[in-house]
């Protein structure tokens, strides 16, 4: 006698739950992936003091940017925007199929803090990639933008402001301003202002990521052919 086979009553209620769970399981890694990141934007900034005036510095920033092969539009108000750049980090399955696909670009600004001294705020944005991702793709830790900014004023120091000619320069005292140099080496603190007009500095005290100020040789004693405590920027 041939013995009946039976069938299982809970087996296509197993084979339910089961294709639930591997479509739980895939919703579930999209989920997870979008709560670390995925699908979302996020802007994350950092900043560097330039000792060189805004407009000197935007061009700078610019030189830095093209000589790392970094495409770019320039923007009002001394603003660079880079070219969207791919994301290389690891995305799940799903998310894939979903396209997402995780990208970076570079919005840096300049802006001036004193007559000679200004600020680069440098952001990168991202779209689709894991918050605790972001940081290698800063622009100081992916380009090292603010060292090669630095290395590049040194190799090519813009220009100076002030004549080749014509005066002195003269460091500044710790804690001096305009007014008390004028008084110490020209003998007339109202001297500053002409001192002001001739370095592009605004008023007494303007006088952040400055060194040295330039004194024309007329304001000094003896037209400038006397001995004064001088220096080079």
């Amino acid at each position: 006698m041939l013995a009946r086979a039976r069938s299982n009553p809970l087996a296509p209620k197993l084979a339910l739950c089961a294709a639930l769970l591997l479509i739980g399981g895939c919703y579930a890694g999209y989920f997870t992936y979008s709560a670390a990141g995925g699908g979302s934007e996020y802007a994350v900034g950092e900043e560097h003091v330039s000792n060189f005036p805004a407009s000197q510095t935007f061009v700078m920033i610019q030189d830095v940017l093209r000589g790392d092969g970094v495409l770019f539009n320039v923007k009002p108000e001394k603003r660079v925007v880079s070219e969207w750049r791919a994301a290389d980090v690891p995305v799940g399955v799903f998310s894939n199929l979903v396209g997402v696909s995780p990208r970076y670009r570079y919005e840096i600004q300049v802006l001036p803090l004193s007559s000679h001294q200004s600020k680069i705020i440098a952001n990168v944005r991202a779209e689709d990639i894991p918050e605790q991702d972001i940081d290698q793709f800063k622009p100081n830790a992916k380009l090292h933008l603010f060292k090669q900014f630095d290395e590049y004023a040194r190799k090519f120091p813009p220009p100076p402001s002030t004549p080749s000619s014509g005066g002195v320069n003269f460091a500044l005292l710790p804690g001096e301003n305009l007014i008390q140099l004028a008084k110490r080496v020209t003998g007339n603190a109202d001297n500053w202002r002409q001192i002001a007009k001739d370095n592009n500095l605004n008023s007494p005290t303007d006088l952040a990521g400055v060194q040295s100020v330039w004194v024309r040789n007329s304001l000094l004693p003896g037209g400038g052919n006397s001995t004064a405590p001088a220096s080079s920027p």
